[in-house]
């Protein structure tokens, strides 16, 4: 099974350079030249060439990508790899499975995760709320501090006036 370890951000000079949004724990490990990539939405594997640090932001570089103009095309593509079987423990689970999860705070239901991002402080979960906007929920213990994914649901115990619409 497939699952999403970066997404393809901003394109970085002339060269085909991306910027990434790294949603692995372990990068250096999983993003590695030589390696290959199926794409969502499915542009064709990708082949990393290189992988390097600029600051704080990872760089890929990506042998079927030879320009700038080519990675703004593809800008925002995830790009997907196979789970490690060393990741299948019972209590392990990747952000992505978080998506479709119902939202519970006091035993009642307050909405549904409908996407998640990585933040520079944290990751953050974006649920859609019963009454229909969508809120931002920081993914730290403190917040959400239960999370089930084969009973389809997390808790959270939110701080006063993170739920309310703006």
């Amino acid at each position: 099974m497939d699952t999403v370890i970066a997404r393809l951000g901003k394109p970085h000079g002339i060269k085909g350079e991306f910027t990434v949004e790294v949603r692995t724990d372990r990068p250096e490990e999983r993003l590695t030249p030589g390696a290959n990539f199926a794409t969502d939405p499915d542009i064709g594997t990708l082949t990393l060439k290189s992988a390097r640090w600029h600051r704080d932001r990872l760089l890929l570089a990506f042998e079927e990508v030879p320009d700038r103009n080519r990675a703004e095309e593809i800008r925002n593509t995830l790009i997907l790899a196979e789970q490690d079987e060393e990741d299948e423990d019972d209590d392990a689970w990747y952000l992505d499975d978080l998506i479709g999860l119902n939202v519970y705070e006091n035993d009642e239901l307050v909405g549904e995760i409908v996407d998640v991002t990585n933040g520079t402080a944290q990751d953050l979960l974006h649920m859609k709320h019963t009454l229909g906007h969508v809120v931002l929920i920081p993914f730290v213990t403190a917040i959400v501090p239960d999370v089930d994914i084969e009973a389809g649901r997390l808790v959270v115990t939110p701080p006063a006036g993170l739920f309310d619409a703006e």
